[in-house]
């Protein structure tokens, strides 16, 4: 089983680097649109956005729906200060250390974008002394200096910039020689890419699925409702693709594709979880089993909306979840023979 690596590089280092925080995400929408029309495979959008490719199966009559969320982190003006500074409130779950100093992207409602940085409301040293360390990192305390020359509400508001316009933080993607890759985002744009992967290696070497196979790319994942509706009908096995998460106590690392046993919303369906592991063996691939007690995915938001199927949870280890993450290859790759394994089986 080879893996066209080069072409996973390609779509995870462009869809890393198009702005997709949750509810903007409809330019990141159109280049997945472009990657399965290329493929020949036929897709459609939900009417919450999301984006449905189905690859006919030897068997209709029943379904496999595999999931991935193109939807990330980021913020919202929330206030414009007198200063010109913006204050910005969350979209997804993440520490509001993790993102002091990052480079952001300021989305106007007339699509303009302009470059800014997340600081602290003190951060001068030589201006606010031991006040700098000291500090909470909060909504209150950090803000976005917008790179324009603004030093007013007013000047602010001559740039088009309103509350509610997005803010997209920067994912300084790196894909190293030794195949890291350094990014924000990984969560979930590696579980994206992999459905990719998979789709295009069932198309190139023109295999057919056992049974009728969905792709759906959500877009709210991170707010938690990911794929709450619109799954197709006829699912009776859904397997959600997300980052494993790296750290002490946890068996996944960045070399591996991680299935998962538990996450905060309960175990995961216990044959179809065996079944992935009976798979990952037969075909030697690298894996480990995780739980994760702060986590949840597409599959359970799916079963919490009342959908009845099978659920599992796969995918490539990722370190500093939620903060300036970092995966290898090695783990995508063994995440996408998996998924082909548990298609073609």
């Amino acid at each position: 089983m080879v893996i066209d690596k080069n072409y996973v590089k390609y779509v995870l280092d462009n869809i890393l680097k198009i702005p997709s925080p949750t509810g903007y995400t409809e330019e990141v929408m159109k280049f997945m649109l472009n990657e399965f029309t290329v493929l020949n495979i036929n897709t459609y959008f939900t009417h919450k956005g999301a984006l449905i490719a189905t690859i006919p199966g030897k068997d209709n009559n029943n379904h496999r729906t595999l999931s991935a969320h193109v939807d990330t982190l980021g913020g919202m003006v929330k206030e414009i200060k007198s200063n010109g500074r913006l204050k910005l409130t969350q979209i997804g779950g993440y520490d509001w250390h993790s993102i002091e100093g990052e480079h952001c992207t300021i989305i106007s409602s007339s699509e303009i974008k302009y470059n800014g940085t997340i600081v602290l409301d003190k951060a001068s040293v030589h201006v606010h002394g031991s006040k700098a360390d000291k500090s909470n990192r909060d909504e209150n305390s950090l803000e976005v200096r917008v790179d324009e020359k603004v030093n007013s509400k007013k000047d602010i508001e001559k740039l088009g910039i309103n509350i509610g316009d997005f803010i997209s933080f920067d994912p300084r993607t790196i894909i190293t020689e030794n195949e890291f890759i350094k990014s924000r985002h990984l969560d979930d744009k590696a579980g994206v890419t992999i459905l990719l992967g998979i789709a295009k290696y069932l198309k190139n070497e023109n295999i057919t699925p056992k049974y009728t196979t969905h792709f759906f790319i959500s877009n709210y994942e991170e707010v938690g409702h990911g794929a709450s509706a619109s799954i197709p009908e006829k699912t009776f096995e859904f397997v959600a693709i997300d980052m494993a998460a790296v750290g002490e106590g946890q068996t996944s690392d960045e070399y591996k594709v991680t299935i998962c046993a538990k996450d905060s919303s309960g175990p995961y369906d216990y044959n179809l979880r065996k079944n992935l592991v009976q798979l990952a063996k037969e075909n030697e691939l690298n894996y480990a089993v995780d739980i994760y007690p702060h986590y949840g995915s597409d599959a359970s938001a799916a079963l919490s909306a009342g959908w009845e199927f099978k659920h599992g949870l796969i995918g490539p280890g990722v370190d500093s979840s939620h903060g300036h993450e970092r995966c290898h290859m090695d783990s995508i790759e063994n995440t996408i023979k998996l998924g082909i394994a548990y298609l073609v089986k």
